[in-house]
């Protein structure tokens, strides 16, 4: 399977869990939802039982006072109860619904408080209209407890009525509290695969991705370095297409390298040949040109003279051109890293190219474990360029010294020589540029692009700090092998 659908895979299983767990949520708030609502609704019940209960209580209690003390303040409760016990009646029929066994309970109070108005209201009547006939309907109500039993009709149905909302709260209070529990359960479930799904899944991939890579990254540095070897992967996703074509790049590269080193060493045989051939004829020409000087010495005119000077230069420039090529030629040769005292080579090069009226300090430079011919070349040429480059009748200085930094070392070679102007600060890197006239055979502008090829072949760096007339200062890096 490829890397992307892996990917892809768990995500979708994430998002359906997540899916599923909110899903699962809003089901189970809607039943807390509807058992939280009901309970509010019942909450109102019971308060509308309680309060219209009390109503019909202080209506039976107002009567009775009226009847014993014959105080028709006591009426005012009874009225104002007779008023409002119909509208709180019918308020508890809208809130209970269509709940049947309540609506036939509510019903039944109803009625019930309608027939106590109708006795209650007969004797307060009969009291104030008729008083020789009330005596005779009071006794008679009173010896057959019509308004008592009326009144404990009522009170059974009141308390019937309100048992049967307690019971249908605890009902809804239960499955309130199952849907809260459910509701706490799933999601630690959700959640709990949730994180299972995306550790296991990010492991897994960051476990077989990382180890892929790796190998991928160690193929990379090896052909950086190199070492062109190849790497097997059994896997048919992105990275396999990568690490094929990473064998492939190795592959690749190891045959135009080996190639490249077969015709490296064509080119060296062949520039050493084309030199050896070259030079032959060179010493020839100036071999004919001392012999024409010395037998036909009395013959030629001082303008020939002149003009037979020219030729050795010419062909002793050609013949240093020739060298220079075959030492920037060899510069593709490597040799084993050694130790190396670098204040003994630098003071070794010196002794063998600077003047004894050049005036020389050398710092205490650090030993290096590196490839001492290409280390010896670089200094060689600097030391040369400063001298070829300082007039010797105004006494040279050469200064070499040394800073070091964590990771690598930076050198300078410094002279008070003519200096270089800015905008040939690149130029004179480049192979044959000199600042010298083309007929001077000692400057042959092979030097300075030696230092620059090894430079970036050791992929350090190399600058020139110079003005025209204020001497010229060389800084180049350096790492341990």
């Amino acid at each position: 399977m490829k890397l992307s659908y892996q990917i892809l895979l768990a995500f979708t299983l994430i998002i359906l869990l997540s899916v599923a767990d909110s899903y699962t949520n809003y089901m189970l708030s809607k039943k807390v939802q509807r058992n939280s609502q009901f309970l509010a609704r019942s909450e109102e019940i019971i308060r509308n039982s309680n309060k219209t209960h009390k109503a019909i209580i202080e209506m039976q209690s107002a009567f009775r006072g009226y009847l014993l003390t014959n105080d028709e303040t006591f009426l005012d409760s009874y009225f104002k109860g007779r008023n409002s016990v119909p509208k709180l009646i019918k308020e508890q029929q809208l809130r209970i619904g269509n709940n049947n066994n309540q609506r036939r309970i509510l019903d039944s109070i109803s009625s019930l408080h309608n027939s106590w108005l109708s006795y209650s209201a007969q004797l307060i009547i009969s009291r104030e209209k008729f008083p020789d006939s009330y005596q005779n309907l009071f006794d008679t109500s009173l010896k057959r407890h019509v308004g008592k039993k009326i009144n404990d009709a009522i009170n059974l149905k009141f308390s019937r009525f309100d048992k049967i909302e307690y019971k249908r709260r605890k009902l809804h209070t239960d499955r309130l509290l199952i849907s809260l529990k459910n509701a706490h359960t799933f999601s630690f479930i959700f959640l709990t695969l949730t994180i299972v799904v995306g550790v296991f899944s990010t492991a897994f991939i960051l476990v077989v991705t990382t180890k892929r890579i790796s190998s991928m990254v160690s193929l990379a540095e090896n052909i950086s370095k190199g070492n062109f070897t190849s790497v097997k992967d059994t896997g048919n996703d992105e990275l396999s297409a990568l690490a094929v074509s990473l064998n492939m790049m190795s592959e690749k590269l190891d045959k135009n390298i080996h190639e490249l080193k077969n015709r490296n060493a064509e080119l060296n045989k062949f520039a050493y040949v084309v030199s050896h051939d070259l030079k032959a004829p060179i010493r020839g020409i100036h071999n004919v040109i001392t012999w024409i000087e010395e037998d036909h010495a009395n013959e030629i005119s001082p303008e020939i003279k002149r003009y037979l000077r020219i030729i050795p230069q010419k062909t002793q420039r050609m013949e240093a051109l020739i060298n220079g090529l075959l030492d920037y030629a060899r510069l593709n040769l490597k040799t084993p890293p050694e130790s190396i005292n670098t204040n003994a080579l630098v003071q070794e090069i010196a002794d063998s190219i600077v003047p004894r009226s050049f005036s020389l300090e050398i710092d205490h430079l650090p030993d290096l474990f590196t490839e001492r011919i290409k280390l010896e070349q670089v200094f060689a040429n600097l030391i040369s360029n400063a001298v070829k480059y300082t007039p010797k009748e105004e006494g040279g200085i050469i200064q070499i010294k040394c800073k070091i930094f964590p990771n690598f070392y930076e050198f300078s070679v410094k002279d008070n020589g003519i200096g270089i102007a800015v905008e040939f600060h690149q130029k004179i890197f480049e192979i044959f540029q000199t600042l010298r006239e083309q007929n001077e055979q000692e400057s042959t502008g092979v030097g300075l692009a030696i230092v620059k090829k090894i430079i970036d072949d050791q992929q350090e760096s190399i600058t020139v700090k110079s003005t025209l007339g204020e001497g010229a200062e060389f800084i180049f890096t350096w790492r341990n092998s």
